[in-house]
C-alpha cells in the first residue's frame, strides 16, 4: 500500500532519533539484500586521491543517485527537486582509524543537491539526521523539500556516517532472525525470561562482532566529526556549515569541541543532552515519552466522543492503553500477513507515533483497532520505526546505532544492576518504564570498550551556535537544550525555545522557528538567547 503523510512522519521519526534502546529492539542491517554496505577503498571512478596519500586532496566524481541500498532503507532512487535539480551521489574516503591516517580507508556514501543561487552560495550545508545510525543519503531527499529556501544560499549535503547504509555499514542478525527479535519480550517478568534476554543480548553482541567486528572498534562520534572536517575540506569550504537533528546535536557539539575554529554556522535542533550519561539519558527519554502520550491522552479525551479511545480523563484513556499491553503479553493478536501484534512490538507502535503530533490519529486509530483484535495499524507502526520495509527488509539503521553507541558510553549493565533500576524507571513512566529500564542493558557483553561517559562538548572561540529545543520532544526532552547551550560556552550556545509537540522543532512547520533559524543559517542574524516561538 502507498505510505500515508502521517506514516512517512513516523518514518522519519525512526530516521532522526534514538529508538528506545531495548536490546529487543535494536536493529541490524540485513545480510540477505543483494546490495550490501560497501566497505573495500574507494573505487577510482568514484574519487581520486593524491598519490601522496593526503585524503584533503581527494578529488569526488558526483553521478546520479540509486535507489537505496536495502541497509539505507530501500526504496525508489530521489527524484529532483522543484525546478529539476537533480539529487547527485559520490564516496569519500576516510581513514579507517585516524591514528594511522595513512592506513586502511572506507568510504562514506555522500548525497548533494546544488544551491539555487550560485553567485551568492554560501558553501555546503551539511546536514546529520540522527539516530545514531539514519542514513542521511536516504533521508535527504526525502525531505529536502523542507530545506529549500536553505537551497538558495547553501548546496544541501548529508551523508551516512561510518557504519551506517552504505558507509562500511554494521550487519548483525539476518532479517528473519530480527523478526524473532522485535517481537520477543522486551520487558521480561520470570527468571525463564529474564534469562532468555540476557542470552538474546549475548547473542546480537556476538553476531555484531562476527559480521563486522573490524569496523566496531572505530564508529564512534569522535571518529564521525573528524569525518565531517575532512568532509568539509573535501567539498571546499573553509568554515563547516551544520545542520544537526536529534543525535545530529551531538554530533555537533563533539565537532564544535573539536574543531572550534572550523565553525561557520551551525543549528542543534531536537537536541540531546551532553550532560547525561547512558543511563540518566534513558531515565529522562521515559519521561520525555510519558509526558508525550500524557498529551494525547489528554487531547483525546477532551475531545469528547470525537475519540475512539474510552475514558472521561486522559489517566483513564491510557488505562485503556495499558489493558490493551497487558493482554498483548500473553495474548499476540493477528497483524499484517502471518505476523503477530505482541506486546512490544505494540509499544514500539505507539512511541513511533509518539513522535510527531502528525501522527496522533493514526496511535488513535491503531490503538483502538488493536483493542478490537486487529493489530495491523500498529504493527506497520511499530515496523517503520523497527527499519523494517514492506518486503521484509530491515534497514541498518539499529545495528549502527548499537554499535555507535557502545562504541560511545562506557556504561555497562548487569541484570540485577538493571532490576534495581527498574522501579526508578516505572516511576518516571509507568507505560515505557520497563521498556527503557531494560534497554540499559543494549552494550552488555559488547565486544568494544566505550569512550566517555558523558561527551566533552566545550567549544571555546566557537562562533554563536542556535541550540533549539521543543518543550514536547519526547525523544531528547527539552531540558538538553538549555543543558547542551550552557555545555558549549558563554557566548557560544544560543538557546531558542519552540513551545509545541513532537520530536525537532524546524520540521514541525512552524513558521516562527524556520524564519528564525533561516535568519541565522543564510544572513547570519544571530537570535537572542531566549527566543520562543509559539
Amino acid at each position: 500500500m502507498r505510505t500515508s503523510p502521517a506514516l512517512r512522519a513516523a518514518a522519519l521519526a525512526a530516521a532522526v532519533t534514538v529508538l528506545l534502546p531495548v536490546t529487543a529492539c535494536s536493529k541490524s542491517g540485513s545480510k540477505d539484500g543483494p546490495d550490501g554496505p560497501r566497505s573495500s577503498p574507494l573505487a577510482a571512478n568514484d574519487a581520486d586521491a593524491s598519490s601522496s596519500g593526503d585524503l584533503t586532496s581527494q578529488k569526488l566524481t558526483w553521478k546520479p543517485c540509486p535507489a537505496p541500498s536495502p541497509a539505507q532503507g530501500s526504496g525508489t532512487a530521489p527524484t529532483p527537486l522543484p525546478g529539476g535539480t537533480p539529487w547527485e551521489c559520490s564516496f569519500m574516503r576516510v581513514p579507517l582509524d585516524y591514528a594511522k591516517p595513512h592506513g586502511e580507508t572506507i568510504e562514506l556514501a555522500l548525497i548533494r543537491a546544488r544551491a539555487k543561487n550560485p553567485d551568492k552560495r554560501i558553501g555546503s550545508l551539511i546536514f546529520n539526521f540522527g539516530g545514531p545510525g539514519a542514513s542521511g543519503v536516504a533521508t535527504l531527499p526525502a525531505f529536502g523539500t523542507d530545506y529549500e529556501k536553505l537551497r538558495s544560499r547553501y548546496d544541501l549535503v548529508s551523508f551516512d556516517p561510518r557504519g551506517v547504509g552504505r558507509s562500511a555499514g554494521v550487519e548483525c542478525e539476518t532479517d528473519r532472525q530480527l523478526d524473532v527479535r522485535y517481537e520477543s519480550d522486551g520487558t521480561p517478568d520470570t527468571v525463564a525470561e529474564v534469562n532468555s534476554f540476557v542470552e538474546d543480548t549475548k547473542m546480537f553482541a556476538l553476531a555484531c562482532k562476527k559480521n563486522s567486528g573490524r569496523q566496531l572498534p572505530y564508529v564512534g562520534t569522535t571518529n564521525a566529526a573528524r569525518d565531517m572536517d575532512l568532509m568539509r575540506q573535501v567539498l571546499g569550504d573553509k568554515k563547516l556549515y551544520y545542520f544537526g537533528i536529534s543525535y545530529g546535536t551531538e554530533l555537533g557539539g563533539v565537532y564544535a569541541n573539536l574543531f572550534p575554529k572550523n565553525i561557520g554556522r551551525s543549528v542543534l535542533d531536537g537536541v540531546v543532552d551532553p550532560t547525561q550519561n547512558s543511563e540518566q539519558s534513558s531515565l529522562s527519554q521515559a519521561r520525555g515519552f510519558q509526558l508525550a502520550l500524557d498529551n494525547f491522552t489528554k487531547d483525546c479525551a477532551a475531545r469528547g466522543d470525537a475519540c475512539k479511545l474510552p475514558g472521561a480523563t486522559g489517566k483513564e484513556v491510557e488505562q485503556g492503553i495499558s489493558g490493551l499491553l497487558a493482554r498483548l503479553e500473553n495474548t499476540p493478536i493477528p497483524g499484517l500477513g502471518s505476523r503477530q501484534l505482541t506486546q512490544t512490538l505494540a509499544i514500539t507502535g505507539i512511541a513511533a507515533a509518539l513522535y510527531s503530533k502528525e501522527t496522533w490519529p493514526l496511535l488513535e486509530q491503531g490503538v483502538d483497532e488493536a483493542d478490537g483484535g486487529n493489530g495491523a495499524l500498529l504493527l506497520a507502526l511499530a515496523d517503520s520505526l523497527n527499519g523494517r520495509a514492506e518486503d521484509g527488509r530491515y534497514n541498518n539503521l539499529m545495528a549502527a546505532n548499537t554499535a555507535i553507541n557502545c562504541a560511545d558510553s562506557k556504561q555497562r549493565f548487569t541484570a540485577d544492576q538493571t532490576k534495581t533500576r527498574l522501579p526508578e524507571f516505572r516511576a518516571a513512566s509507568p507505560l515505557f518504564g520497563d521498556y527503557l529500564g531494560w534497554g540499559l542493558m543494549t552494550c552488555t557483553g559488547w565486544p568494544v570498550a566505550g569512550a566517555w561517559e558523558t561527551p566533552d562538548v566545550s567549544a571555546p572561540g566557537a562562533p554563536p551556535i542556535v541550540v533549539v529545543g521543543n518543550t514536547g520532544d519526547p525523544a531528547t526532552p527539552y531540558e538538553g537544550a538549555k543543558a547542551m547551550a550552557d555545555a558549549l560556552g558563554k557566548g557560544v550556545g544560543v538557546e531558542l525555545t519552540y513551545e509545541g509537540q513532537g520530536h525537532g522543532a524546524y520540521n514541525s512547520g512552524n513558521a516562527c522557528v524556520q524564519r528564525t533559524v533561516s535568519a541565522y543559517l543564510l544572513d547570519g542574524t544571530v537570535p537572542a538567547a531566549g527566543t520562543v516561538c509559539k
